[in-house]
Formats: structure tokens, C-alpha cells, sequence
């Protein structure tokens, strides 16, 4: 049984994780950290997570920014394995994020969705074959009328594994309207929807001459990000220091 701490327990995604962990016979949530708490959950809540007295195996993050370097050195003093999914981290937390890796096991990934990163996979082996034909590639991702940042970080992270498969040479175009002129053949188009409730939707397009082939994602609810963290949260108990995501976890 892995024992978990779920760090940014009273958000979306932390009851998101707790409700499917109660469901689950492998995991155990056994201690949760939000700075605020309306005693509606079954196991302890701590304030911050200096304060976690409570031992486990992994810890589970969905907080926000300002909250992971606290938690970094938490992990770090009690050898700790961490899932990082807290997302807006600056540079200054990432060099920490990567500094922490060197005492402790940490996960971190732009998508927890286990079929996102399988994606991420198989995009690597059709860009071997559809670019050199002469292939246009395009991204289109769809999120909710509340979502700040655009494009996603996931459409990104979906470009960023095509473009290692072609040595990182093709560009990344953003806008069209500003500039009148033909896309050229070394680049990824990335184009972002906002509306209505949706999830997460990306759709990855490989347009030759005379066929389309179309890769498409589509997230029904913050459930899969849920999931996916609670595997990588299986798989990170245990294991030695170091930087590893998601695709570690689904081998």
C-alpha cells in the first residue's frame, strides 16, 4: 500500500484525486495540506506542509505556485519522492525544481494524462515518417472560457516532442493574421480556442498532398489528470533521486 500526502487537498484537482484514491486498494491518502479547510475531509489537513507530521511514501501536488518551494524543501529534508503538478513556475523554481532532483525523486510533467504522454510518444514515430514527406503540421488545442494562458502548456509539449524528432529545427507559429504570406515548410502551427466548459482538447494534424492523418485528444474530465498522478505517484515511491515524468510511467 503506498501512503500519499496530497498537497492542494480542498482544490479541484486534490478532491478530484482524493475521491478516486478512496477507491483505489493500492494507494492510501493518509494526509492532506490546504491553507484552508472546512473539515470535510476523512484524514488530517495540515495548513502548510512544514507543519505534516504525518510519514508517507509520495507526495501528490496540485497546489500553486507560491506553495512549492515550502514543499520542495519539505521533501528534500524528509527524502520524499514528489509529483509536481503545480503548473506557472518561474525559472528561479524550476532551477530549484532541478537542484531538488539531485537529493530526491521528482516527477514532473506538463500533462498527467496517461493517454496525453502516450501521444507524446507515438507523435515521435509519425514525424519520422509523415515530415521528411513533406508533411504540414498543425496543433489545435481547446480549453474552457476561464483558462488564462494560451497556447496550452500541453499543445506546447506536444510540439516540443515533434520538433526534438526533426533536431529542433522547425518554428513555432502562433498567428497568422499579422503577417500576409504562405506558412513555410519548417513549421508547427499552434492555434488555442477558448469557451464554454471544455476540458482539454488537442488535436495534433499532419496535412501531405491529398490526405490528412489526425491525432486527437480529448479530456471528458479532470479525472484522467487525476489518474495519471495517482500512477506516477505508484510508480515514484521508492525510487532514487532524480528528474522523471510521465513517460517513465507508462514505460
Amino acid at each position: 500500500m503506498v501512503k500519499v500526502i496530497m498537497h492542494g487537498c480542498n482544490g479541484k484537482m486534490g478532491q478530484t484525486i482524493a475521491g478516486l484514491i478512496a477507491a483505489d486498494e493500492e494507494i492510501e491518502l493518509v494526509a492532506g495540506v490546504d491553507a484552508f479547510d472546512a473539515g470535510k475531509n476523512q484524514f488530517p489537513v495540515f495548513k502548510s506542509i512544514a507543519e505534516c507530521t504525518v510519514e508517507a511514501d509520495a507526495v501528490i501536488d496540485f497546489s500553486a505556485a507560491p506553495a512549492v518551494d515550502g514543499l520542495l524543501d519539505y521533501c528534500v529534508a524528509k527524502n520524499l519522492p514528489c509529483v509536481l503538478c503545480t503548473t506557472g513556475l518561474s525559472e528561479a523554481q524550476l532551477a530549484k525544481v532541478k537542484e531538488a532532483s539531485e537529493k530526491v525523486a521528482i516527477l514532473k510533467s506538463a500533462n498527467m494524462s496517461l493517454g496525453i504522454n502516450m501521444l507524446l510518444k507515438l507523435l515521435k514515430e509519425a514525424t519520422g515518417i509523415l515530415a521528411p514527406a513533406g508533411f504540414d503540421i498543425e496543433i489545435v488545442e481547446k480549453h474552457h472560457n476561464q483558462k488564462v494562458d494560451a497556447p496550452s502548456g500541453t499543445a506546447l509539449a506536444l510540439a516540443d516532442s515533434i520538433n526534438e524528432e526533426l533536431d529542433n529545427s522547425y518554428q513555432y507559429v502562433y498567428d497568422r493574421s499579422q503577417v500576409r504570406e504562405k506558412r513555410t515548410q519548417k513549421e508547427i502551427g499552434i492555434s488555442a480556442v477558448r469557451g464554454g466548459t471544455i476540458v482539454g482538447d488537442h488535436d495534433v494534424v499532419f496535412a501531405g498532398a491529398d490526405e490528412v492523418i489526425t491525432f486527437s485528444h480529448r479530456a471528458y474530465s479532470k479525472a484522467v489528470f487525476g489518474k495519471g498522478a495517482i500512477q506516477a505517484a505508484k510508480f515514484l515511491a521508492g525510487k532514487p533521486a532524480g528528474m522523471y515524468d510521465m513517460s517513465d510511467v507508462i514505460g
